[in-house]
């Protein structure tokens, strides 16, 4: 068939089967279409552009075309936010002008890194970049809102990047963002994360179901590096690795980026480790209570077959608090979740309070990471072990 002929049909079959499109375009059908030619954007509306092809959401109708037409298609994976349980939604009491306060401005888990049972509040963490790619933050929220330096949305149906927007329908962002950094607010009534002075990016890869396309989240990697991010945090994953979200992660860590990932959900086994949080560059947290007991639902990795405090692929690096935290929710409130979720974003807090130790340092985040390994209380089982790794990583 000529050229033209073909394009004219391809061109035929678009226009047919672009409100089809537009109305499914939410519902999933997201594809990774290995070719880089220009007329393949344009047909299928290109939605982030790779190395190797584009991703595009396709109805049936493209999806067979692309096919018949020899243009090779991969589905797109789809990751989860990776809470394992929202207990509570914890309203307080008010203040005069309704000002929603925590149960506790300094929870267990802040108690427990800075080993400090009476700590009143938290400090560190200025002039550190934190990027939370999530389900977007409420950067409303009194004890957010001068954290947030940067709010995009990379989830939008029609425009693959917008910015000055990352609202939060979920709660799961905001949550793991004021672990991080929430600093008790202006009025200091607030609750406090673990780095309080940091500054976060607020890009919002997950909608409200908390489900996260490969790509939204690849390219958020690759923007938050490029913006200048000094520590990613990454509180979604999936049983299996995403190739975007693995080169996006080796692309941050060449730029001297921390990235740091929940481990997931699905244990007690070993080898159940989520992606990104398996991978050897990535750092991966699982999650214990207040007793110092691992919870049953945290993934393992596989420590007890590879090198002993060395991590390799599929390893769990450390074990942070991740049962009953209380912190920042959607509605300017707080909330008590439960999950790995909980667990990676006190140890990017930890991150970011290290940094400003760096100045002088060529490979900041190495260094960092180096720390971290030797700020650790040794957790149950002994050893570099399946379920925590080095241990807990403390503030020293």
């Amino acid at each position: 068939m000529k050229t033209t002929k073909k394009l004219l049909i391809l061109g035929i079959f678009v226009a047919m089967v672009a409100p089809a499109f537009l109305a499914n375009a939410a519902d999933g059908n997201r594809y990774l279409v290995k070719s880089t030619g220009q007329f393949w954007k344009n047909a299928f509306n290109a939605r982030n552009e790779f190395k190797h092809g584009f991703t595009a959401d396709l109805n049936d109708w493209q999806l067979r075309f692309a096919k018949l037409l020899g243009v090779e298609v991969e589905q797109v994976k789809v990751l989860q936010v990776l809470p394992e349980e929202i207990k509570e939604t914890v309203s307080g009491k008010e203040t005069k002008n309704t000002r929603l306060v925590p149960a506790d401005q300094t929870p267990w888990g802040i108690e427990t890194v800075y080993g400090d049972s009476k700590i009143a509040s938290t400090s560190g963490g200025r002039g550190v970049m934190v990027a939370v790619l999530d389900t977007g933050v409420n950067t409303a929220h009194p004890d957010l809102k001068a954290r947030v330096s940067k709010c995009r949305d990379f989830t939008n149906a029609r425009i693959p990047m917008v910015e000055g927007k990352c609202e939060d329908k979920n709660g799961h962002g905001t949550h793991v963002a004021g672990i991080i950094a929430a600093d008790g607010g202006i009025d200091g009534l607030g609750i406090y994360g673990i780095a309080p002075e940091a500054s976060l990016f607020a890009f919002k890869v997950c909608g409200i179901s908390g489900a996260c396309y490969a790509d939204d989240v690849a390219v958020a990697i690759a923007q938050a590096a490029d913006d200048g991010a000094n520590i990613i945090n990454l509180s979604l994953g999936s049983d299996s690795a995403s190739k975007l979200i693995t080169d996006a992660v080796n692309y941050a860590v060449s730029k001297k980026v921390l990235v740091v990932a929940a481990a997931g959900n699905d244990g007690p086994y070993p080898a159940s480790i989520d992606y990104p949080a398996a991978q050897s560059e990535v750092i991966g947290v699982g999650a214990f209570d207040d007793k110092f007991v691992m919870a049953g639902w945290s993934s393992q990795g596989i420590n007890k077959k590879t090198t002993p405090y060395k991590v390799e692929e599929q390893d769990i690096e450390f074990a942070a608090p991740g049962v009953n935290i209380e912190s920042a929710w959607k509605n300017g409130g707080y909330a008590v979740l439960s999950g790995t979720s909980m667990a990676a974003p006190f140890v990017a807090g930890l991150a970011a309070k290290d940094w400003p130790l760096t100045a002088s340092i060529s490979e900041p985040s190495h260094w960092v990471r180096e720390r971290l390994h030797n700020e650790v209380i040794d957790l149950l089982p002994p050893g570099d072990d399946d379920s925590s790794g080095f241990g807990l990583p403390i503030v020293k």
